[in-house]
This record gives structure tokens, C-alpha cells and sequence, in this order.
């Protein structure tokens, strides 16, 4: 992909055809999904926490966790990398030095969105929002803080679950008028609701598809034909390989031996294909 990454990454989204975009929690999970053939990637905060720290996406990760995932990921891919930063890590100020944190680290793109702190995974109860006007605050300080004119700035709102949708409509018009670049109505909760939001003219629109969540699942061809510029799996490599996981080790647990079965494990030369080791081999012989 020539030129830099955020305008290609800004191309892709004004076509509104639904660009598929997977998340990846970790590095690994990132180069997969480049070899795999998709055209960006999504840092996911849900992911991050839930492999990094093995706990619930309840607010726990910093800004140095994603800065050091994502440097960790633009260093293995070469496709545009769009970032969740959550809430910002704090106020208006803390937002426009996450920006400049994560741009140089080789973000394109942040999420922010406008939950209160401590800020919880979309799809689980007791979420909370602050008020439009905080936010739009927050979208200001992104957009001044971006160094690239086509670094992008997605703002999410959660007000769909504890307002109802008319407010998230207002909340993301606003957001948009604001300065943010793509807007994120997070959790709707039926078909219509998705329609009236890819409906939206004033930016393309990400949909969040949360597998077991709140949000119908559709298939691809009928999210782009309503206009979404974004399908976003968030966390569907971190949920396939929790099931990977789990089944490769209920085997070995069970039979107290796994081989190279390719319905359970990657095989060695597959593991190491995946990391590139034949890079590093050619690097070693060069330098030798």
C-alpha cells in the first residue's frame, strides 16, 4: 500500500462499502489478519485487556499499554492501523497527548468514545456517558493534536444504551460537527436501528459487530449495501483463539499427547511462517 497509510485509510472509508475490519489484541494477532488479506486493522482496548492482563474490558489499560501495542504492531504490518484509546485517558488535554503518543508509535486512526471513567466494554450494563459538550471538547483537542491531516479521529458514543438512540443520533451529528472524521454509534440493538444509522450523510459510520452481543449480526454484502464505511470484528481472532486454545489443550489433557493435527494446532512450520522467521534468518546471514 503506497503513500501514507491514513489516506489510504481515509479512501477506504468514504467508499462506503463496508470495509471489513478485524481487532487483534497483541502483535501476533495482527500479522494473522495481514496474512490473511484485510485491508486494516483495529487495535482493540476489549482485546488488549482481556489477553494482556487476562481480565474483563472494565477500564484497566493506560496510555503506555496501547502506545507500547501499538509501535509493537505498526512494526510487523504494513497495513493501516486504527487504534482504540477508549476514553482518552483522562480530560480534553489528556486526549490531544494521547493523540500525539499514538501517531508517532504509527497509528492512523484513534477511537475515542463518551463513556465516563471507569469506562466499560459497549456491550455490558451500567455504562455511563458525559455530557455532549465534554466530548466535543475531546474531538477539538484530537483533531488539533494530529500531525497528519489524515491521521483519523472516530468518536464513538454509547449513549444508544443509556439514552436511546435519538440522543446517540444528536451526540455523533455533534461529534461530527466537532471535527471527527467517522462516527461510531456503539450497541444498536435491531436492524432498523442499523439502517437509520448507516442512513447518516454527515460521515461514514463504523458498525461494531460483537459476536454474542447486542448488535444483529449480518452478513457483509448487506452492511455495505446500507452504506456502513466501517464493519468492525472487534474481538472475533481473540474469540477464535480462546476456542482454539481451549480445545488444543482439552485434547493434550485428555490424551496426554498432541501432534501436529491441523484441526487443533497451527503446525510448526506454520507458527514459524507467521513470525516471519525466514526474515530474520536472511537478516542473520546477512550481518554474519
Amino acid at each position: 500500500m503506497s503513500g501514507h497509510l491514513g489516506t489510504s485509510l481515509r479512501k477506504l472509508v468514504n467508499e462506503k462499502r463496508g470495509l471489513l475490519v478485524p481487532g487483534a489484541g497483541n502483535a501476533l494477532a495482527a500479522r494473522v489478519i495481514e496474512d490473511a488479506g484485510f485491508e486494516a486493522v483495529y487495535l482493540s482496548g476489549a482485546g488488549l485487556t482481556n489477553q494482556f492482563y487476562g481480565i474483563p474490558d472494565l477500564g484497566f489499560i493506560n496510555l503506555n499499554d496501547v502506545v507500547a501495542h501499538t509501535a509493537a504492531i505498526r512494526d510487523v504490518v504494513q497495513i493501516p492501523l486504527i487504534v482504540d484509546i477508549d476514553t482518552g485517558f483522562g480530560n480534553a488535554v489528556n486526549v490531544y497527548h494521547s493523540v500525539r503518543a499514538l501517531e508517532r508509535a504509527g497509528a492512523n486512526a484513534v477511537q475515542i468514545e463518551d463513556q465516563a471513567m471507569p469506562k466499560r466494554c459497549g456491550h455490558f450494563a451500567g455504562k455511563e456517558v458525559i455530557s455532549q459538550a465534554e466530548m466535543c471538547g475531546k474531538i477539538k483537542a484530537a483533531v488539533d493534536a494530529r500531525m497528519h491531516q489524515d491521521f483519523l479521529i472516530i468518536a464513538r458514543t454509547d449513549a444508544r444504551t443509556v439514552n436511546g438512540l435519538d440522543d446517540a443520533l444528536e451526540r455523533a451529528a455533534a461529534y461530527a460537527a466537532a471535527g471527527a472524521d467517522m462516527t461510531f454509534i456503539e450497541a444498536p440493538e435491531s436492524v432498523e436501528e442499523m439502517k437509520i444509522i448507516a442512513a447518516q450523510a454527515y460521515c461514514p459510520q463504523l458498525i461494531n459487530i460483537v459476536i454474542g452481543g447486542k448488535t444483529p449480526s449480518l452478513p457483509l454484502i448487506e452492511l455495505s449495501e446500507m452504506g456502513f464505511g466501517i464493519v468492525l470484528y472487534a474481538n472475533a481472532a481473540l474469540q477464535g483463539a480462546v476456542r482454539g486454545m481451549t480445545n488444543a489443550l482439552e485434547h493434550l489433557k485428555q490424551h496426554g499427547e498432541l501432534k501436529e493435527d491441523p484441526a487443533l494446532v497451527a503446525t510448526f512450520a506454520e507458527r514459524q511462517s507467521s513470525v516471519k522467521k525466514e526474515y530474520f534468518d536472511l537478516l542473520e546471514k546477512k550481518f554474519s
